[in-house]
């Protein structure tokens, strides 16, 4: 951590004195903060090698700041630590890629042979994150979308199943518009407490409330020039919707205890898995919020729906988890690549994902076998109706030679597995002019 900072969050300011006093001991440079907000500004203020941060803040909280650092792609290492230890929040933490989960109290010796594991870690990816270039047509279609949509200043919703990879998208609505250079700021709508929603997005000035010790910037002033990408918008609290519509048609917002107008130039992107007509309709969400955010609807194609990208995108997992965790793996087996194809992958990409990490961590070979991936009941021979047949004949050959070459060119375990006969499979061959 040679020339970085390691930042504590911690609200307690006994607590963070004794903590800040072993670590300056044992030749750490340390800055500190008290909440989130003030968190993130640090984060992005100074080089910081590693977050020591409380689950539990006075305004927002650790595990949030985490996901809100990865949001950024930025390869910080954190480790998280709780008075308020229980499974839920360990499960979170961890999924959302900390370190380490330390249950208060914390001791000397614990904590600092922690943070001397991540210093024997090395730095995965150079410090920025490896990206895989899918080429699914279905997957072609929608960055096709997402680079012409991006050159106008519209706001632009997303659909799409949970998993597939949406935020991906909004990153590069930004990156190919003309505010490419100014900030991008993910949030999760579901991750945000209601209590603290206005603050979070509109920010605070001092004395605003008890504890308000500072002026505190929110979202908006955060992504101000830039993006403000709202994943999960349908779990928005109402009442910020009446804030947010505010925003979106007078470019304006007001912090909270503050009686000065501030100007909101950011453009909206959003994303759901929300039916929201039915959102609507049951009076979860605004209408005409909802046509504010949606002046461009775009869909985002689930992992079923681009069976060209399972194994690219398997592999690539592969080696970036081999690699991370520092275990040797030279590829997956044939009949774990067969279940992979075979698979209706509910969770899309993430759950791919997961399941490749699982397989790396058990494997006690070279090669990733079907069990190591916890799909022992699906198999090339298991026929998943999910692989059915499409109308669109590109998908359809592309996804045929899928699985043919999975099930190394066996017509009969290749029928089983698309859910047709062989005849109907043999007439499909002839018309594609595959062998």
């Amino acid at each position: 951590m040679s020339g970085k900072k390691l930042l504590l969050v911690e609200d307690n300011l006994l607590l963070c004195g004794i903590l800040k006093k072993w670590l300056l001991k044992a030749g750490y440079d340390v800055v500190t903060a008290t909440d989130e907000p003030s968190a993130r500004r640090l984060i992005g203020k100074h080089d910081v090698g590693v977050v020591l941060t409380d689950v539990r803040l006075p305004a927002g909280d650790g595990i949030s700041l985490l996901e809100w650092s990865a949001g950024q792609q930025w390869d910080i290492p954190f480790v998280v630590m709780t008075e308020y230890s229980s499974i839920a929040d360990a499960v979170r933490s961890v999924k959302s890629g900390a370190a380490d989960y330390l249950p208060k109290p914390v001791y000397e010796e614990q904590l600092l042979a922690v943070l001397r594991g991540l210093r024997r870690r090395p730095p995965f990816g150079g410090g920025e994150r490896k990206m895989l270039e899918r080429r699914s047509s279905a997957m072609l279609e929608t960055e096709r979308i997402a680079r012409r949509v991006a050159q106008s200043e519209c706001s632009v919703m997303i659909l799409g199943a949970n998993g597939s990879g949406k935020e991906s998208v909004a990153r590069m609505i930004h990156r190919y518009s003309r505010r490419h250079d100014k900030p991008f700021i993910a949030v999760n709508c579901g991750c945000v407490p209601r209590e603290l929603a206005s603050s979070e997005f509109f920010g605070y000035v001092k004395g605003a409330f008890t504890g308000a010790d500072k002026d505190s910037p929110g979202y908006f002033a955060t992504a101000q020039g830039g993006t403000l990408f709202l994943d999960e918008i349908g779990n928005m609290p109402l009442e910020i919707q009446v804030s947010l519509l505010r925003v979106l048609q007078e470019k304006v917002y007001t912090p909270i205890g503050s009686r000065k107008e501030c100007i909101g130039d950011v453009r909206i992107l959003s994303a759901t898995n929300d039916d929201m007509g039915r959102a609507i309709r049951d009076g979860r969400f605004r209408a005409d919020l909802y046509h504010r955010l949606a002046e461009f609807e775009l869909h985002h194609p689930s992992l079923s729906e681009c069976p060209e990208d399972i194994l690219p995108l398997a592999e690539f997992f592969r080696l970036q988890y081999s690699e991370e965790m520092r275990l040797g793996t030279a590829g997956f087996t044939e009949s774990a690549k067969s279940a992979l194809l075979s698979y209706s992958w509910p969770g899309n990409v993430r759950e791919l994902g997961n399941r490749v990490r699982r397989a790396v961590l058990l494997a006690e070979s070279s090669y990733l076998r079907q069990e190591h991936l916890g799909l022992d009941g699906t198999s090339c021979e298991g026929g998943n109706s999910s692989w059915r047949i499409l109308s669109d004949e590109t998908d359809e050959k592309e996804r045929i030679e899928a699985v043919l070459e999975a099930c190394g060119d066996n017509v009969s375990r290749t029928a089983e597995s698309l859910g047709i006969s062989r005849v109907t499979l043999y007439k499909k061959l002839r018309k594609y002019g595959l062998k």
